[in-house]
């Protein structure tokens, strides 16, 4: 009689490896982002990191995406797909660039994932009346952009409310989290839903909750 052989076969685990794409960090910023994204692919994950911080910097300087940094963007966008799985794009300023580049990551089979995005539908579900936290005029008109966009989408009226932190760019954490604080305060009653449109403003999430929830 023929006995059956089971070969075990150790199976190679394919490592994802994600694309980073930053305009401007900060320590904070860095720890935040790969915390999250161990958090949601797992602790085994491959992180490969781009920043220009000359692409925030010309459009700071402009105040408005102009074509030098897009393409700039895009470039970095181009160098990361030929080593990552899917590319997170991390400035807020910056998003619609990403979204023009879409069609040519969904060609090429390494997806463009804006970091916006989703948090941007979040606040559409949860109100009608959301304000726009900033610390840049240049990030507040792009987010507002793309909440209308998704708002749009999903079928819903919003209203948005400009909160601009003035003068909090570039300040240590316990300046910034007065100045976030503070203009927290100023639209907590007519907002249903606070958005923080940086990414370097995730740190004062739990504080700002904490006060105003």
């Amino acid at each position: 009689r023929q006995q059956n052989k089971i070969i075990k076969r150790k199976m190679e685990v394919k490592v994802m490896k994600v694309g980073l794409i930053y305009t401007s960090t900060t320590p904070e910023l860095i720890q935040t982002v790969e915390d999250e994204v161990k958090k949601q692919l797992g602790s085994d994950v491959e992180m490969y990191s781009l920043e220009d911080a000359s692409i925030l910097a010309d459009v700071r300087n402009a105040g408005y995406v102009t074509a030098a940094p897009a393409a700039r963007l895009i470039g970095m966008d181009m160098k990361a797909v030929e080593g990552v799985d899917a590319m997170l794009n991390l400035c807020s300023s910056v998003g619609e660039v990403a979204d023009c580049a879409q069609d040519a990551a969904r060609y090429l089979g390494v997806p463009i994932v804006r970091v916006d995005e989703e948090m941007c539908r979040e606040a559409v579900r949860k109100g009608t009346k959301i304000a726009v936290m900033a610390t840049l005029p240049t990030t507040l008109e792009p987010t507002k952009n793309t909440v209308l966009r998704v708002a749009r989408e999903m079928g819903k009226k919003v209203e948005l409310i400009d909160a601009l932190v003035e003068g909090a760019f570039g300040l240590d954490q316990e300046q910034f989290k007065e100045k976030m604080s503070a203009k927290a305060a100023e639209v907590v009653d007519e907002a249903d839903v606070i958005l923080f449109a940086q990414g370097s403003m995730a740190y004062c999430e739990e504080d700002i909750a904490e006060k105003y929830n």
